[in-house]
């Protein structure tokens, strides 16, 4: 949440669907993700960061949360909201 990504939330404890889910895919612990093909199973940030395929920014102007492609190299974006064009380069700083 704290980084805007969005996600669809299921509580095992109270949905019958998601509890068949969990235990088809051996899952023991909580919480889990399932990002594309791949399960991380626990609060690993850095693994979840490196499986989600885009990242969140802040529009300069006007500070709108933007959803951006990670590693496309740099790109033009255009807010949404204040129609404000801007340069970013995607690629991974590390």
């Amino acid at each position: 949440r704290e980084k805007g990504y969005s996600f669809t939330e299921k509580d095992v404890n109270k949905d019958a669907t998601a509890r068949d889910e969990f235990t088809k895919r051996g899952l023991r612990g909580v919480p889990a993700f399932v990002i594309g093909s791949q399960v991380v199973e626990g609060l690993d940030t850095e693994k979840i960061e490196s499986l989600v395929d885009y990242t969140v920014i802040n529009c300069p102007e006007c500070s709108s949360k933007l959803r951006i492609p990670k590693n496309k190299g740099k790109i033009s974006v255009k807010c949404p909201k204040c129609s404000a064009t801007f340069q970013k380069d995607t690629r991974s700083k590390k």
